[in-house]
């Protein structure tokens, strides 16, 4: 176990990097727990050194120390697929039950089902689905053009499972399936990059394995889980691009006799961070996301504006003077060619299959309708296209029809208002004093792990503003692009499920909290936060009482989720049972 603020990244990003007496602002700050960053070598700020665990575990399970330095190496990705290992086998656990097309499964399978295999979305006739679950093959695929929403490529995704498996409903959930159970991974490695510690890295992807929501998410046909995928995916491109570059900037920089690495402010300023491939990859992810829902294209906006504060924030450790400038001129450019127009080219490319047909829905609007417009020296599949686009974002705005389970985004850290996928009641059920059961399927976070949550915020943005830790504003960042904008469409129908987008930073700040309880190993600089030196015996009395603290919440968790089992996966129970799984009346 390893703190959240290890000596070597306290601050990094804060303060003058030539150790300068901290300014009077900084000063005012400590009232509220600013403090001021330790004493690192500026070669460690820029690039940090990896957290290494203690010899205590294994001495005491008698292991020899090469054996155990083996097994660390082996834990960076052993740990972690292990945890993805877990995920994998709950989620694909019975994945065709409910043997049912559940709630938004009767859009998004069936549009999936048609665009794989004739190119653009068909308009299916009403009461088809129980046809299609009773026999498939013998559901012909509608020619004609249906009208469709969202863009195309989470409907791709899902086709895939389909073509693999058939058009059942393992067939349209496998693909789904497949990419949550893929996120646990890339959070595990995400959370390890982040923290240093391949053990909060690990913690993040075993919290993200038995979260109610994106356990359900995982299960079920729609786009959601998609774009939380994509958006997870582009911010651990970032990350990784955030340590290379700075990586390279420390590369740069002089080393007096010493051997000890200075901050140069022409360097700093002038020197190209060159090839970026990783941060070519977010635009390319981003795209993807925004090419599954438009919501993506919120996400991609907040990550923009991220990854250039971060170079700022390198530049300035490194010595310059006047490190926005520097920004402005070296990095801002290439950062904004490297996402916007490579995530818009994604986009544009992802409707092939409705370009290249000519029965797709407004395929043929520009040598229609669209006639003589002054833009007619574009291709007509892009005006038809742009016209497609106008008409589906006035359909979403617009879309104020009231709904059971809609919920407002303010209501959706506490899960006031979760969805109900799929409910059946069963009569002649004897262990239930009603004599009935109940199966249900209910799109709800683990409640204990999301209540947690909103202290873990707020520990997140204190952290953020009063220690300057990155790491705090990154999960801050990735919550808000997430959530913040469905507070500009209240008047929306909107619902608790599209929360699964940033449901991986919930994971990564309850993780950050959970790091913050166990405590600094000894003899590392973060000790001195705490006010406790490695002589001290209170400092491991505390750390021993903080692992404690952490291990039962974890372990309350986990059981949360097992408690809630029923409810994800809509085995069938006593009515009584189920009641009492109803904590809040909302919730019916």
């Amino acid at each position: 176990m390893t703190s959240t603020a290890p000596e070597t990244q306290r601050g990094q990003d804060a303060g003058d990097p030539l150790g300068e007496q901290p300014t009077s602002w900084q000063r005012r700050l400590r009232r509220f727990g600013h403090v001021p960053r330790p004493e690192t070598s500026l070669r460690d700020r820029l690039d940090p050194p990896w957290t290494r665990p203690g010899r205590q575990v294994w001495s005491v399970l008698a292991i020899p120390p090469h054996v155990a330095d083996r097994l660390v190496r082996w834990s960076a990705w052993g740990g972690p697929l292990l945890v993805t290992l877990v995920a994998g086998l709950l989620r694909f656990w019975r994945l065709d039950q409910p043997n049912a097309v559940i709630f938004d499964e009767t859009y998004y399978a069936k549009d999936a089902w048609a665009l794989v295999n004739q190119g653009y979305e068909g308009s299916w006739p009403k009461d088809v689905d129980k046809l299609i679950l009773k026999d498939p093959s013998s559901v012909p695929i509608p020619t004609d053009p249906g009208y469709v929403v969202h863009p195309p490529v989470g409907k791709w995704i899902i086709g895939f499972g389909e073509q693999l498996f058939g058009f059942t409903p393992f067939g349209w959930r496998f693909m789904v399936a497949v990419l949550g159970t893929i996120s646990v991974l890339l959070l595990c490695r995400i959370g390890r990059r982040l923290f240093r510690s391949t053990f909060l890295g690990c913690l993040a992807g075993l919290l993200l394995a038995v979260d109610g929501l994106h356990f359900v998410m995982s299960r079920t046909a729609l786009l959601d889980l998609i774009v939380m995928f994509f958006v997870l995916a582009a911010f651990g491109c970032l990350v990784v691009d955030r340590d290379r570059s700075r990586r390279r900037l420390a590369d740069a920089l002089p080393v007096d006799e010493e051997g000890v690495l200075r901050p140069d402010a022409r360097i700093a300023e002038t020197l190209r961070l060159g090839w970026r491939p990783w941060r070519l990859g977010a635009g390319v992810m981003l795209g993807l996301a925004f090419a599954t829902k438009w919501n993506g294209l919120y996400v991609l906006a907040a990550f923009g504006l991220m990854t250039v504060l971060w170079d700022v924030g390198a530049r300035r450790t490194a010595g310059a003077a006047r490190p926005y400038m520097a920004v402005l001129r070296r990095d801002l450019t290439p950062a904004f060619l490297s996402t916007v127009p490579v995530a818009i080219v994604t986009y544009i490319v992802s409707w092939t299959g409705w370009i290249v047909t000519d029965k797709g829905y407004y395929r043929n609007w520009a040598a229609t309708e669209g006639k003589g417009s002054s833009w007619s020296w574009l291709p007509d599949w892009l005006r038809s296209l742009w016209h497609y686009e106008n008409q589906v974002y006035d359909f979403h705005v617009g879309l104020t029809s009231g709904h059971t389970y809609e919920s407002n985004p303010w209501s959706w850290l506490v899960l006031g208002r979760p969805v109900s996928y799929f409910y059946e009641e069963q009569a002649g059920c004897k262990e239930s004093s009603t004599g009935k059961c109940a199966a249900e399927v209910l799109a709800i976070g683990t409640p204990l792990l999301w209540w947690l949550a909103c202290f873990a915020l707020a520990y997140v943005v204190w952290r953020w503003l009063f220690r300057r830790d990155w790491r705090a504003g990154a999960i801050a960042c990735g919550v808000a692009a997430g959530w913040v904008p469905w507070f500009f469409y209240q008047e929306r129908t909107i619902f608790l499920f599209y929360a699964v987008v940033f449901v991986p930073f919930l994971c990564l700040a309850v993780t950050m909290l959970l790091g913050a309880i166990v405590g600094p190993a000894a003899g590392t600089g973060a000790r001195a936060d705490l006010g406790l030196t490695s002589k001290d015996p209170t400092g491991e009395r505390r750390r021993t009482l903080g692992a404690i603290a952490a291990g039962v919440l974890v372990l309350l968790i986990i059981w949360n989720f097992i408690y809630f089992w029923p409810l994800y996966t809509g085995t069938s129970i006593p009515e009584d049972l189920w009641r009492d799984r109803m904590w809040l009346d909302t919730w019916v």
